[in-house]
């Protein structure tokens, strides 16, 4: 596990490379804080912070090939990598390490962009070819490990954090309002797309190559929903699913140091737990978080359960509304542009209690998009009913939503299927302002900015290369695509990282990803009952009292928390003399939400943390960029960069 970076200059544009390089892995430190190395020749210089995980002294990198042709950064794990070194050495390779890495090198030696087919893992990986003067780079097939880049005169960049980036001299920090425009949509910004721009999001499951000063991207491999329409057998299919997850977690555990796992006391974690359980020989070393000053359950008590029933060796921390403040500018720090996800402060705090005892942690997360785990999955069966409203009541009440009683979700959920367009609707399901309330908050100039920007079109993007007809199929298609890479992992990986820890996701084998896509939609989702499959397996472990709880994630009491002790940091964030200053909101629109959440009229608690994110982030990333280059006001407003994707 590691935190990779370099760039190709063929132009020679860039004076002192080895020093930019240091630079740009200096930034990423705290991925890799055991080890450091760097590579240069000619217009290519790479290197790399290394986390210790395997083979702890031979590991080190960059590494090459027998005769020096092809040379690797690599982060990641390979977790068929033993398998595959035998292969290489009946065929001849020479491997002197028992690294991951090394097996990678010389898979490419023989397969070129092919070796990624034969990589079970999470990964994101550079290989320079120092005879074709070529440059290739792989991101696996679910968006694990995080990889971006961005093109200048002659040449382009890539790290696995945007931080690295911009230590290059010829990499700027300026916001890309349509990334914002999707940002305040969708809680996220959807890869290939970031907030900076400029600066692009390798997607997962795609390689991108460099050579001949062009950049080139291609998708490797796809999830298809293959349904046979023969009948299933049930039983069968959960011995299947129980197979492929053992297998998953056996593999997971290859490990040379500490390690332990997440445990929320939900389903997806608690069944990690239990198939940990089975394999090894000691107890597993478990962590979870609670939260202060909540009015509703906690998840610790689940997670104490669980513990309890597996013999686990059990730590917790309890977040505080002292820590969310003290905390917020590092999270956004590490996260590199806004997630306007509470649950960024729990990640953040729980990996830091991790790892002060392990080095690696195995997590649950991925259940609810393989198998149908989200309440909008069975509200989006509603959708044919609604169809039939006509169009001029369903927009009437579109426009009374905001003004009648009731909580946040079921107004989300009635504005999303009162849209009759799937990709609308699909994406409506997702937003932290929906297109009224994202009207109303931007200002004139960010209106005309951004045009008839909407996030729907990066949904229907996607729906066009998923062929099953099945509306769950579609939905879980786009959440695979979009939501889980951009939303949920990126924040796993980052706030992981930030405190030196591996996570690994043994739900997101890719094999189970792919046996998952072919169970007909009963299988997830049946009934009222969701992750039906998923549960029936782990009915063989866990008591009713954890299978049959309410989907919870995590119960920050941020809205009371931003009415006290972190009413000066959002009144700070959002004051109206900033949000005048920065010319993206209207002034009035906020201080609406402010007085309206401070005065319990409302419960604004989640958009106003989304709005402190974009201040928080401006702060640290374009801000710090003007005044290094002695310029003043707010950030350069700039059309989008999204490169196409092959």
């Amino acid at each position: 596990m590691c935190g990779i970076a370099g760039f190709v200059d063929e132009r020679h544009a860039v004076a002192a490379p080895s020093a930019v390089l240091a630079r740009m892995t200096d930034s990423i430190v705290h991925r890799g804080p055991d080890d450091e190395g760097a590579f240069v020749d000619g217009p290519l210089a790479m290197g790399m912070r290394r986390l210790s995980i395997i083979d702890l002294a031979g590991g080190r990198q960059p590494m090459c090939n027998e005769d020096g042709r092809y040379t690797v950064v690599f982060n990641g794990e390979i977790y068929n990598y033993r398998e595959l070194r035998a292969e290489l050495l009946s065929r001849g390779h020479r491997l002197l390490t028992d690294s991951d890495t090394e097996v990678i090198v010389h898979l490419y030696e023989e397969m070129q962009e092919r070796c990624v087919e034969r990589l079970r893992g999470m990964f994101a990986f550079a290989v320079w070819d120092n005879q074709r003067r070529e440059l290739f780079i792989a991101r696996d097939r679910l968006g694990i490990k995080p990889l971006y880049f961005a093109e200048f005169g002659g040449g382009m960049a890539f790290a696995s954090e945007i931080k690295a980036l911009l230590q290059h001299p010829l990499v700027d920090a300026s916001l890309d309002v349509h990334g914002l425009g999707d940002y305040l949509s969708l809680k996220y910004v959807p890869a290939p797309r970031t907030m900076f721009e400029g600066i692009a999001s390798l997607p997962p499951g795609y390689f991108l190559r460099w050579r001949g000063g062009r950049l080139e991207t291609e998708r490797y491999w796809d999830v298809t929903f293959n349904v046979t329409p023969e009948p299933y057998d049930e039983e069968a299919c959960a011995d299947r699913l129980l197979e492929l997850l053992r297998e998953s977690v056996k593999l997971r555990l290859r490990s040379d140091v500490p390690f332990g796992a997440f445990l929320s006391g939900g389903v997806d974690s608690s069944l990690i737990v239990a198939l940990m359980s089975e394999v090894l020989n000691e107890p597993v070393k478990t962590f979870s978080v609670g939260f202060d000053g909540g009015s509703g359950p906690d998840e610790l008590p689940y997670a104490r359960q669980v513990a309890q029933q597996f013999g686990c060796e059990h730590h917790e921390i309890v977040v505080t509304a002292r820590d969310f403040v003290e905390q917020a500018e590092t999270v956004v720090w590490h996260l590199d542009q806004p997630i306007a996800d509470q649950a960024t402060m729990a990640t953040h705090l729980v990996a830091r209690l991790a790892s002060q005892h392990v080095k690696m942690v195995l997590t649950g997360e991925g259940g609810d998009e393989l198998f149908a785990g989200y309440a909008r999955y069975v509200g989006e069966r509603y959708s044919p009913w609604m169809k039939a409203v006509p169009t001029s009541l369903r927009r009437s009440l579109r426009a009374a939503l905001p003004h009648l009683p009731g909580g946040r979700r079921p107004k989300i959920a009635l504005n999303a299927l009162s849209h009759a367009d799937e990709a609308v609707r699909f994406a409506e399901w997702f937003p932290l302002f929906n297109r009224a309330a994202k009207c109303r908050l931007l200002s004139a100039d960010m209106r005309q900015a951004l045009g008839t920007n909407a996030p729907d079109g990066i949904f229907r993007r996607h729906l066009a290369d998923c062929t099953d007809p099945q509306a769950l199929h579609r939905m879980l298609y786009v959440d695979t695509k979009l939501w889980l890479p951009d939303y949920l992992l990126l924040r796993g990986d980052k706030l992981t990282m930030a405190n030196s820890l591996e996570a690994r996701v043994p739900l997101l084998d890719h094999k189970v990803v792919e046996f998952a896509a072919t169970l007909p939609p009963d299988m997830k989702l049946r009934g009222r009952a969701r992750k039906y499959l998923l549960k029936r397996v782990a009915a063989k472990f866990l008591p009713d009292s954890i299978l049959r709880r309410k989907k919870q994630g995590f119960p920050i009491p941020i809205s009371q928390w931003i009415r006290g002790a972190a009413r000066p940091l959002v009144r700070d964030a959002l004051s109206p003399e900033r949000i005048r200053r920065r010319g993206l909101f209207d002034p009035r629109s906020v201080e609406t939400l402010l007085t309206q959440h401070e005065s319990g009229f409302a419960d604004h608690g989640d958009l106003l943390w989304g709005l402190v994110n974009v201040e928080l982030w401006q702060q640290q990333f374009c801000d710090a960029s003007s005044i290094a280059s002695g310029t003043t006001g707010r950030p350069a407003v700039h059309s989008s960069y999204a490169p196409a994707m092959s």
